[in-house]
């Protein structure tokens, strides 16, 4: 079984960041995004739950931070750091270049919130039964559409938490095949495992209100 389910686990970081200025090196918490999430994934290989930690990136410090830790590096080029690349590109290149493993771990640093303790249960849970894992958000809000109600009756508006279950996919953690996400071009198949995450933990970096909402929250909850 540990052959079978042999993990690459893969953090994906870029010079670039649009909305947000240097996000993985700036500082957050008590280092950077980059370096907390580093920490964390080495932490799970030295469990036992991943086989190898990648940094995949285009700035030479970040990799220079990654080896200085202890990780492994890919250099990625210029084209799939940038924002030409469109996901499925960006996607195919990491289950072409990055790690032999099996199994990949998509691992980005935006979402810092995520605990060990999750990491480790997730990863746990799928050494038993090897799946396309990923983690979602639940969404309970009236959605329109093209000028349409999506997921609810305007004449019969239910409260929201009686809204259906809809789920947004918030890439903390997604566990794949490689040949798959070679075939998809995506972390996701067409049946993944969906593991909802809370609130905090579920909290996904984009904007300068969600680093600093984050950076918030980790200090708060890390006593920093």
């Amino acid at each position: 079984i540990k052959n079978y389910t042999m993990i690459t686990a893969i953090i994906p970081v870029r010079k670039g960041s649009q909305r947000v200025k240097n996000k993985n090196k700036k500082p957050f918490g008590d280092s950077s995004l980059l370096e907390i999430k580093i920490k964390q994934l080495l932490k799970l290989q030295k469990w036992g739950k991943v086989d190898e930690v990648i940094v995949s990136s285009d700035d030479d410090e970040m990799l220079q931070l990654a080896n200085k830790l202890g990780a492994n590096t890919h250099q990625r080029t210029s084209y799939f750091a940038s924002s030409e690349a469109t996901n499925s590109e960006f996607f195919e290149n990491l289950a072409n270049e990055v790690g032999n493993n099996k199994w990949v771990m998509y691992s980005p640093v935006t979402s810092p919130l995520i605990s060990f303790e999750t990491y480790n249960e997730i990863l746990s849970k799928f050494k038993l039964k090897p799946t396309n894992t990923v983690t979602v958000s639940s969404v309970k809000h009236h959605l329109w559409l093209n000028g349409k109600p999506l997921n609810y009756d305007i004449t019969k508006s239910p409260n929201s938490q009686d809204l259906p279950d809809i789920f947004s996919i918030n890439y903390g953690i997604s566990i794949i095949k490689r040949e798959h996400m070679k075939q998809y071009k995506n972390i996701v198949t067409q049946n993944p495992t969906f593991i909802l995450l809370d609130e905090i933990e579920s909290i996904d970096i984009d904007t300068e209100l969600d680093f600093e909402f984050a950076d918030y929250l980790y200090k708060k909850l890390n006593n920093v």
